[in-house]
């Protein structure tokens, strides 16, 4: 039951944090060391983690069922006839399309020389992760501030589009955070707070299709105890949840208030493992 129990905190650890601009990856990496739970089995695993991010996936296409079914409509209508034309869901779609391949390459060329770099059961992991999350912190606040923040949707360009699209492959580092990295490029090239913030959550839904179907095949397909599998479902669903509830907050968040709570946060978790590290 504890393993249950853990594979749920998890969960709601990896949905809260994958659309929060504050690092899923520096999160799950850290919380069983912080929460001195065992390491070595399911809990801990990066499978496990990786496996996590269709639970977000769920959130992500039933919070935006809508908005796919209507762009992918148009992706297929554009094809069909070979044109785009004047359409903004047909621009949109391309522009989606467009920049999903620079992260997409760049994770998988890079995703296993990161992993074998910045995962690890070590102080040196750690305090980079703590780097990085003050570096994301700072720079999220400072695009905040000198973005004109004057732009939505409808006027987001390829060269933009692209701009967010490299920044997406960031978040192979643990720490800078993919949501973090995509809004705050958003912001840069821009586009207002919430513009920017849905923009990363609609750019997500491929990458993470991609990487938790590719990452999560060794998961699926080891023998696993029957507790093992109640945990690995359990996580699922309230990394879905919880995804869900993240998303319409941060929207919802952002239509009226800053980022910059959040670039505090990252700081102050940053502070945390420094201390955590030497105290230990």
């Amino acid at each position: 039951m504890d393993l249950i129990i853990q594979a749920a905190l998890i969960g709601l650890v990896q949905g809260l944090t994958e659309f929060i601009p504050v690092s899923s990856s520096a999160h799950l990496e850290l919380a069983p060391w912080i929460a001195g739970w065992d390491g070595g089995g399911l809990i801990g695993s990066l499978a496990f983690d990786v496996f996590l991010h269709l639970g977000t996936l769920v959130a992500l296409l039933a919070y935006f069922a809508r908005d796919w079914i209507r762009y992918l409509g148009a992706l297929v209508g554009s094809v069909r006839e070979r044109r785009i034309g004047a359409d903004p869901d047909r621009r949109l779609a391309w522009l989606l399309v467009a920049a999903t391949v620079p992260a997409g390459v760049i994770g998988f060329l890079g995703e296993d020389l990161i992993d074998s770099v910045f995962h690890g059961d070590s102080d040196a992991v750690r305090l980079a992760i703590a780097a990085f999350l003050v570096i994301g912190a700072v720079v999220l606040w400072i695009a905040d501030r000198l973005g004109s923040r004057d732009r939505g949707l409808g006027d987001l360009g390829l060269r933009s589009a692209l701009v967010i699209g490299f920044s997406q492959a960031l978040a192979l580092l643990p720490g800078i955070s993919r949501s973090g990295a995509t809004i705050t490029a958003g912001l840069a090239v821009g586009l207002d707070r919430e513009a920017a913030a849905r923009f990363s959550f609609l750019l997500a839904t491929p990458i993470t299709l991609g990487a938790g179907l590719y990452g999560s095949r060794r998961l699926l397909t080891e023998a696993h105890t029957g507790t093992e599998w109640a945990a690995i479902g359990a996580g699922f669903v309230v990394a879905a949840i919880s995804g869900m509830l993240a998303i319409g907050f941060l929207l919802s968040w952002l239509r009226t208030r800053s980022v910059t709570v959040f670039s505090v946060y990252r700081i102050v978790f940053a502070v945390l493992i420094v201390v955590l590290v030497l105290v230990r």
